[in-house]
């Protein structure tokens, strides 16, 4: 009798009540999804420019959409059955609730791509309540009318949503067609059907991505990476590492298991050929300049050069114009250039404990230089102090040590990043001395003003050069009116350039001016300004610039941040006989100071706190599961190559083994050999 009753109820009359109602409310979902996709390319195409090809981009933004929502609605329709079971109208109730909360959400993405030129990703997951305050309060915060703008939004979707739910009636045939071909799409594949996509640019390459999908699919891989990532300590490496073409650098490692990083140091003094002789010790100050890249700084940037002052200095000084940082946020900088250190899960810096380490900071401090950190915010942000402090800084400078008549960045919603570049420059020159100093110094220097959002002190006079610098490029009238979209970010670089400008002019009038090596980089390129390549986000410059120097070059080969610390090391060490140990944990080989194009070095680099996914070799990089092969000025186009592909895979695995065990708690170097070069604190 029982059965007889459940068969009555749910028999093929109940499933098509409940395929119908599902594909109805499906439908009403994917007409919302290729509305937003309307919506947003339209947004982006008045702030970014995109009416070239804004049909093209479209278009392919919808099929990446229905993509997705076929992807995901055969797992939301198992859900739906579950509770339909039980109760139709929960169901719907449940569905509908989805369908509002999902494009609550989408909103909020949408609005934060256009506004960053960045996915969001699991990277939200992995900063402090503080630091996610501080980034979105000075990011100018959310609005009034971006607030009354959502909610008119919202209203218009859970109207929508009630009354076509009521209005439209879906067929019988069509919803089981629907149901069909759900399986079949999820059980053969359907979504790995769909080509990659290579636009011209990398920023229309992210646009067409669905924001939420993205978001969704990297939540699910940061909170169960075990179902994604492949078995790293399987020995199952096929071909070579290194790449044949190029005579890359091997490391003789002595104890990968136990010290995965360990190996005899290989780097060599690369910089005296370039330097007049020295009697003693020189001081070095180190200038990371924040979101400096490439693109728009220095002969042949791709968007015309605006930084005119340091164009001049790179003519005096060594410069690479093919230099990559590691990271493709501040994150990533300190651990990678000061120690060449490998990244862990999140970043080295969000490591709850940091492994012994050696570092440019300790080491030097070891062999009598005093150290020092300036910066113009709060050195807590991304753990920067914690890191400085574990090497044993002299002096750490924030925005904590600036006296009262120092001018900060102008707030913008009640937030500042903290004091200005000038005022970095010029409370580094009013507390380091000159004169009667028995100690070399090493300094870094973090500047902060050409940051999102990019509000700086004197704007009027910044926005005028910007307007002068597009004339002085040639740029015609359609040009000028696109920059203008980004009139902001210029301004801020021509800011921190003049900025550099006055530090030099000051030093210049210092004792100690003549016996100073300077290095000046990015810590990686500006993402609100639309990128062209994957490797753009990375392409920063890297300047030597001392009256030390005998001769000057322009240098095409490729180096990395990693390279930075064993080169100054090798060359203290040749000329002013620092010690320094005959092991290493060094990532980086060196720099190379060839001047034609070529890459000797095989390295990763971490986009962001929870995407490593970018790797070099040679000529060719990996990005993801994309293979893209270099020219020489670092322009790259996505290749075929299933060998040099695999080759990459297993030489990116490789290190992926060894950064685990530093990840899991392992030790960078042994107890003895740390104790053995460093101060104790």
């Amino acid at each position: 009798m029982k059965n007889t009753t459940f068969y009555k109820k749910y028999n093929l009359q109940w499933f098509l009540g409940l395929a119908q109602s599902f594909t109805l409310l499906c439908l009403i979902w994917l007409v919302f999804l290729l509305v937003f996709r309307l919506f947003e390319t339209a947004l982006n195409a008045y702030t970014h420019n995109l009416s070239a090809i804004f049909l093209n981009v479209l278009s392919w933004g919808w099929i990446i959409d229905i993509v997705m929502w076929l992807k995901w609605s055969f797992f939301i329709f198992i859900f739906y059955a579950a509770v339909y079971f039980f109760s139709s109208r929960r169901a719907k109730l449940y569905f509908q609730a989805f369908i509002i909360l999902f494009f609550a959400i989408h909103i909020g993405l949408i609005a934060y791509f256009n506004t960053s030129l960045a996915l969001l990703g699991a990277d939200l997951y992995i900063y402090s309540a503080n630091d996610i305050k501080q980034t979105l309060g000075s990011s100018g915060g959310i609005g009034l009318l971006s607030v009354i703008l959502f909610f008119i939004l919202l209203s218009v979707i859970i109207l929508s949503v009630r009354i076509l739910s009521k209005k439209i009636k879906v067929t019988g045939k069509v919803s089981t067609s629907f149901v069909a071909i759900l399986m079949v799409f999820t059980f053969f594949g359907g979504s790995k059907l769909i080509r990659h996509v290579d636009f011209y640019t990398d920023f229309e390459n992210n646009l067409i991505l669905n924001k939420s999908d993205y978001f969704y699919t990297a939540t699910y891989r940061n909170f169960f990476p075990q179902y994604f990532e492949t078995d790293i300590y399987a020995d199952n490496y096929i071909g070579n590492y290194t790449d044949k073409q190029a005579s890359s650098i091997e490391f003789e490692y002595t104890d990968e298991i136990n010290f995965p990083f360990l190996h005899k140091e290989t780097a060599e003094d690369v910089l005296s050929p370039f330097f007049k002789p020295l009697n003693k010790a020189p001081n070095i100050v180190i200038v990371l300049v924040e979101g400096l890249g490439r693109a728009y700084s220095n002969e042949d940037a791709y968007l015309g050069s605006f930084t005119p002052f340091l164009d001049s200095l790179s003519a005096r000084s060594l410069y690479w114009k093919n230099f990559l940082s590691q990271g493709g946020r501040t994150f990533a900088v300190l651990p990678s250039l000061l120690g060449s250190l490998p990244f862990a899960r999140n970043g080295f810096l969000d490591l709850a404990k940091m492994p012994e380490h050696l570092s440019l900071l300790n080491l030097l401090k070891f062999n009598g230089y005093h150290t020092s950190f300036y910066y113009g915010g709060n050195a807590s942000f991304d753990n920067m102090g914690s890191y400085l402090k574990a090497n044993g800084i002299d002096e750490l400078r924030d925005e904590n040590s600036f006296p009262d008549s120092y001018t900060k960045l102008p707030a913008a919603n009640g937030f500042t990043w903290g004091f200005n570049d000038k005022e970095i420059f010029r409370h580094y020159l009013s507390t380091r001395p000159d004169v009667n100093v028995n100690k070399p110094q090493f300094s870094v220097i973090l500047t902060i003003a050409s940051h999102n959002p990019f509000i700086i002190n004197e704007p009027d006079k910044y926005l005028r050069l910007f307007e002068e610098r597009m004339d002085f490029l040639n740029f015609n009238d359609s040009e000028k009116s696109n920059y203008r979209d980004y009139k902001n970010q210029y301004a801020s670089i021509l800011y921190a350039d003049d900025a550099l400008r006055t530090f030099f002019k000051a030093y210049e009038k210092r004792s100690d001016y003549g016996n100073t090596i300077f290095l000046i980089t990015g810590d990686h390129r500006m993402p609100e300004i639309p990128m062209n390549t994957k490797i753009d986000r990375y392409h920063v410059p890297l300047i030597i610039f001392s009256p030390l120097l005998s001769r000057t070059a322009q240098i095409a080969s490729v180096s990395t941040h990693f390279d930075i610390a064993p080169s100054i090391l090798a060359y203290l060490k040749k000329n002013h006989q620092i010690k320094t140990p005959t092991l290493s944990s060094w990532i980086g080989q060196g720099l190379d100071t060839t001047r034609s194009f070529q890459n000797l070095h095989s390295v990763p680099f971490i986009q962001n706190k929870t995407d490593m996914i970018d790797f070099i070799m040679g000529e060719y990089h990996l990005n993801a599961d994309n293979l893209y092969q270099f020219s020489p000025d670092l322009d790259e186009s996505m290749v075929e190559e299933r060998q040099k592909k695999s080759q990459l895979v297993n030489a990116f695995n490789k290190f992926k083994k060894q950064n685990s065990v530093i990840t899991n708690g392992g030790k960078i170097l042994p107890d003895s050999l740390f104790k053995n070069y460093t101060v104790p604190n």
